[in-house]
């Protein structure tokens, strides 16, 4: 195991494209770090270059406190699980598995390759299907084959590139599980890419979020959730994602599209002068004033809404509500939707209500919010004015304190196994 630092790393291709723009990340030994962005935002490339698949062009990379930048990819001592497996067809699970030891002529003795492989297939569960070939396997088995492959390299790191892409989605919550599992009984440092913000939000320890090459936000899932640092951060997390409206100052009063909020004497001192804002709420954050306690109604800001569309769940019903934005902001919503690969469609609220709910399509729904938990962020630079350093920094003194429990939790279940 061994800890990666990343110091204004820089990756530009030889038409002057600039993929990478001096990203730097520290990653604890141990430590499972998501990267995570939408297509191009250079995650990939980013993980290419650790792995030594990518030169770098400028700044410092160190594995265990021993620079690589100019190492060949065998001597980083780092396994890579890609997406598509990369398994040889002609070969058995055993052999598969056993790939990178043979290619150590005569380092491990076949008593000793016989032993990790066998390690690796109970840790994966893949005991049962040792002398099978990888077209008898499903794509998880097939996925867990290359993950075999990493653990008997006994690597300083694993890195995943997309590695459950190619799964179905009941496949793919599978292979969190296992992959989350595996990580946590061998305490090997980690650095996942994905675009799928579900597989960021359940896997990592710490997720870096990338946009067009630049490092936007390095935090637990927790705290990006709860206080990501600006408008990109927000749009990205959370499913569905969070809504954005045009906030106008108007005194001691914002106007929203559908209501009037009063306006705090703490969020007035961050608003300063002010008179245009995005104002950004959460889809949970809503709730259906017909299911709450009369004194809860008061606490909060009610308003009436037409419902266009609904999708009953089961567990919860979504409220789809639209409206005409101000053409102000439009500018900025519609550049931030063309980065998280949206489709530029129309402008809407997006409601999440209990299942218990009784709106529907074409009602006018009777709505409540907590204006406490808006998010308010400034049009023009992105950033969250409401973004509070001190409740960012104890999220992710928790979710530290949280990560070395949990290692040590599963190492000793390990220790007890044995």
């Amino acid at each position: 195991m061994a800890a990666i630092t990343l110091k204004d790393i820089v990756k530009q291709y030889g038409d002057g494209f600039l993929a990478v723009k001096g990203v730097s990340l520290d990653i604890a030994d141990g430590e499972f770090v998501i990267l995570v962005g939408p297509s191009g935002c250079g995650k990939s490339t980013l993980l290419r270059m650790i792995v030594g698949l990518e030169d770098i062009t400028a700044g410092e990379l160190t594995i265990g406190g021993t620079r690589v930048n100019d190492k060949a990819p065998r001597d980083r001592k780092l396994a890579m699980v890609f997406q598509n497996y990369a398994l040889y067809p002609h070969l058995t699970v055993f052999e598969n598995i056993a790939f990178p030891l043979r290619l150590q002529k005569g380092k491990f003795t076949e008593a000793q390759i016989t032993e990790k492989v066998e390690f690796a297939a109970k840790t994966l569960e893949l005991q049962d299907h040792l002398q099978r070939k990888p077209a008898n396997l499903s794509g998880g088995q097939r996925q867990r084959v290359a993950m075999g492959r990493a653990i008997v390299r006994e690597a300083e790191a694993f890195l995943f590139d997309e590695p459950l892409s190619n799964l179905d989605a009941k496949l793919r919550g599978q292979m969190r599980t296992e992959i989350a599992r595996m990580q946590r009984r061998l305490g090997t440092t980690t650095v996942y890419v994905t675009h799928d913000q579900t597989e960021a939000m359940t896997l990592g320890d710490r997720v870096a979020v990338l946009r067009k090459g630049e490092l936007q936000q390095v935090a637990s899932p927790r705290g990006l959730y709860e206080q990501p640092v600006n408008l990109f951060v927000a749009g990205f997390i959370g499913s569905p994602p969070m809504n954005f409206l045009p906030g106008e100052v108007n005194g001691a009063t914002m106007k929203l599209p559908f209501a009037d909020v009063p306006i705090s004497a703490d969020l007035a001192s961050k608003l300063g002068d002010k008179k245009l804002v995005i104002v950004g709420i959460r889809p949970e954050h809503f709730e259906d004033v017909n299911l709450l306690e009369e004194s809860k109604v008061a606490s909060g800001v009610t308003f009436d809404a037409p419902v266009d569309v609904s999708e009953w769940l089961g567990s919860e019903l979504y409220a789809y509500i639209p409206f005409d934005t101000n053409p102000d902001v439009a500018t900025t919503l519609e550049e931030l939707d063309r980065d998280l690969d949206g489709e530029g469609l129309r402008t809407q609220l997006i409601v999440t209500l209990g299942s218990e709910t009784k709106v529907r399509d074409g009602d006018d729904a009777n709505l409540w919010f907590d204006p406490a938990r808006m998010m308010v962020f400034d049009p023009e630079t992105g950033e969250n004015l409401t973004w509070d350093a001190e409740a960012a920094k104890s999220i992710d003194q928790e979710n530290e304190a949280d990560r070395k429990a949990s290692l040590e939790r599963a190492q000793a279940r390990e220790k007890s196994r044995a």
